[in-house]
């Protein structure tokens, strides 16, 4: 891990040091101890009386001055994109952060969205099946993931000039795909990016999660790995990079700590927090929620801090696997999917159920439905028709069927963040990329 993520990791870590003493010299012990407990900072950390108050005070006077002298107060972090530069990415794109509004989704009949058309390329193939893809934050690259225990990078824009006709009628073959990883023993389950920094993870059968640094073009094999106890499903990092979910055959989520590895397990449970190995973890936009889908049929909403389960949606897809979830952008909804062939939204607030998916049958494989860029459509795979099923995300409608193009069904989609661009990866071992045509 970086320099400055590392420092970002132990500043945060002494804010929150900061606010606990600061409630600990008011003799708000409770309040310090209900912080401390969801922080898991230590309660007795030595720290000069009002030393928070002090640098407050002392901060609000330099931000007066720099007003008064016509500057505009430094911001902390510029990660918000619109040119924002991040290590291992460069300047991002600014991304669409707006959403649609689904509070009216159950009552919206027959108004239904016109999903353009796609074309899709073959992009890479693997040794044998294609399990599992994810792009980075800004768009600009995917890893894939495979039962050959490798891991591949593919450069989106040297694909986007593959699917150009002076790309298919070039004499020298472009190559998308920019590194090749080795260093699992078993089959890869997911991917994520770190969200600032050159570094990918994956989680595999073999029980660990490892770290690779893609900024070096050398570099084959991971720098860091994790080992957990069990077969690793899900990994996700937390928005500010410093923390690292992870979906195993066990019950409750592991949360790990990226500077230390420390691991943390949920202590305040009931019998309806804990449920069957669970099959993916997802952070929400801003972190302070997560979700995880359960091999029992359950989706599960947590406080990303406390790691306190908020609400549990008990047999979502009935007695059948719930296979994934994901966050909408404004945090409101939950998206599953689940081998009862079905995709369902949920409300967070509520639990209730307000949209359910059906046409697309995938009751074998470890699929996942998911948003498109914008939000105003739903995807995901039918595996006795081999096909890519959209829906429109507010009525509910089915909008389009793309023949997947592979030589059976695709187990994993993935959408991109950035365009209205998707991969697909199959048990046939390769990976297509979808973008809509012009």
């Amino acid at each position: 891990m970086g320099a400055d993520q590392h420092h970002d990791g132990m500043l945060q870590r002494h804010v929150m040091a900061l606010i606990v003493g600061h409630l600990r010299d008011l003799n708000l012990m409770q309040a310090a101890t209900a912080v401390a407990n969801a922080t898991m900072t230590p309660l007795q950390t030595e720290l000069p009386p009002n030393k928070l108050f002090d640098l407050v005070r002392k901060g609000m006077a330099v931000e007066r001055e720099e007003i008064a002298r016509g500057q505009a107060p430094a911001p902390i972090s510029d990660g918000a994109g619109g040119g924002a530069t991040l290590a291992g990415y460069g300047p991002l794109p600014t991304l669409s952060t707006t959403s649609l509004d689904f509070s009216a989704v159950q009552e919206t009949k027959g108004n239904t969205a016109r999903f353009p058309k796609h074309d899709s390329r073959h992009i890479s193939e693997h040794k044998n099946a294609a399990r599992c893809a994810r792009f980075s934050p800004d768009g600009r690259l995917v890893a894939t993931g495979s039962a050959d225990t490798s891991i591949k990078l593919v450069e989106v824009e040297k694909v986007r000039q593959m699917m150009t006709p002076d790309g298919v009628s070039r004499d020298t073959p472009i190559r998308p795909v920019i590194r090749t990883f080795y260093d699992h023993i078993q089959p890869i389950n997911d991917l994520d990016f770190h969200p600032q920094s050159a570094v990918l993870i994956s989680g595999a059968k073999d029980r660990t999660i490892k770290f690779f640094d893609f900024a070096k073009s050398a570099a084959r094999r991971a720098f860091r790995v994790i080992q957990d106890t069990h077969n690793v499903r899900s990994v996700a990092f937390h928005p500010c990079g410093d923390y690292l979910l992870a979906g195993t055959d066990h019950p409750i989520a592991h949360l790990y700590d990226v500077n230390t590895f420390q691991c943390y397990l949920s202590s305040q449970l009931q019998d309806s927090h804990v449920g069957g190995a669970i099959n993916q973890v997802r952070y929400s936009s801003n972190g302070g929620m997560y979700v995880s889908a359960s091999k029992d049929g359950g989706v599960r909403i947590w406080d990303g801090v406390s790691a306190r389960c908020v609400r549990a949606i008990i047999g979502a897809h009935g007695s059948a696997e719930a296979t994934s979830a994901s966050f909408s952008k404004d945090q409101r909804y939950v998206l599953s999917c689940g081998k009862d062939s079905t995709v369902r939204m949920w409300e967070v607030a509520t639990g209730r159920q307000v949209k359910q998916y059906v046409g697309a049958k995938h009751a074998q494989m470890r699929c996942q439905a998911v948003f498109s860029q914008k939000e105003e459509f739903i995807l995901c795979v039918d595996e006795a028709n081999n096909e890519v099923v959209v829906w429109d995300a507010l009525s509910g409608d089915v909008v389009s069927r793309l023949p997947s193009n592979h030589a059976g069904a695709p187990r994993w989609l993935e959408h991109s963040p950035s365009e209205a661009a998707f991969v697909t990866c199959g048990t046939d071992r390769s990976v297509r990329f979808w973008k809509e045509s012009f």
